[in-house]
């Protein structure tokens, strides 16, 4: 499927700027892509949504070969506004480095969504109560997962995903199904990828050590923290 590349009005994103995120390597690439001697190699744009940096990690690794990944941090359920900034300063911090690391010139960009906690009480109202994992998660995984979808349209993405299968706590079969319809819908492919199989649970975390990344013991919200 084709996507669509109009700006259907979707609320306003706070953007990285390039002195921030976009020249993390000294490799100077100007456009999506990556350099090899005088060569380059185009890839196919892919926006990503990350609940995360230490989610990231290991689907980022994997992602590269095939993808210029733009990384979509919209997560509106972690409720606390320190620990969502500590959540989005390591998720930058590790595109940085990782980028300097490898190379990677601008193949890695960032976008931050609108942070308002009001929308994620709103999109749950009546589950609070509900057991981690049920149908209160099914209702925030519908939410991020929507707004990455109006934001792969805007910026005229044609496939999204998210890092959110990596987690063992996280239910495949759920977020795959809402970001199939939701790709439907919106004339986009969606990433079908359950990143947790082959290790990448395990490599998330190997990688986390390596860039020293702060690993949350929750997913976000204040309910899930009383879980």
């Amino acid at each position: 499927m084709t996507a669509g590349k109009t700006d259907d009005g979707a609320k306003k994103e706070a953007y990285v700027t390039a002195e921030n995120v976009s020249s993390f390597s000294d490799a100077g690439s100007t456009q999506a892509g990556s350099i090899h001697g005088n060569s380059y190699v185009k890839r196919q744009p892919l926006l990503l949504h990350s609940c995360c940096g230490p989610c990231s990690t290991a689907c980022i690794e994997r992602l590269l070969s095939d993808w210029d990944i733009t990384v979509f941090y919209y997560n509106p359920n972690i409720t606390d506004k320190e620990e969502y900034e500590l959540r989005k300063s390591e998720q930058i911090r590790f595109i940085r480095e990782y980028s300097r690391k490898n190379l990677l010139g601008e193949r890695i960009n960032f976008v931050e969504g609108k942070y308002d906690p009001a929308e994620y009480y709103s999109a749950v109202s009546g589950h609070e109560g509900d057991r981690e994992g049920g149908k209160r998660c099914e209702l925030c995984f519908r939410l991020r997962l929507t707004a990455a979808a109006a934001e792969a349209k805007k910026l005229g993405i044609d496939t999204f995903g998210t890092t959110l299968t990596v987690s063992p706590y996280k239910n495949y079969d759920i977020i795959t199904m809402i970001g199939t319809e939701l790709a439907v819908a919106n004339g986009l492919s969606w990433l079908d990828r359950d990143f947790k199989k082959k290790a990448g649970y395990q490599r998330s975390i190997e990688m986390s050590k390596e860039y020293g990344l702060y690993r949350q013991h929750f997913c976000g919200c204040e309910f899930s923290k009383q879980d």
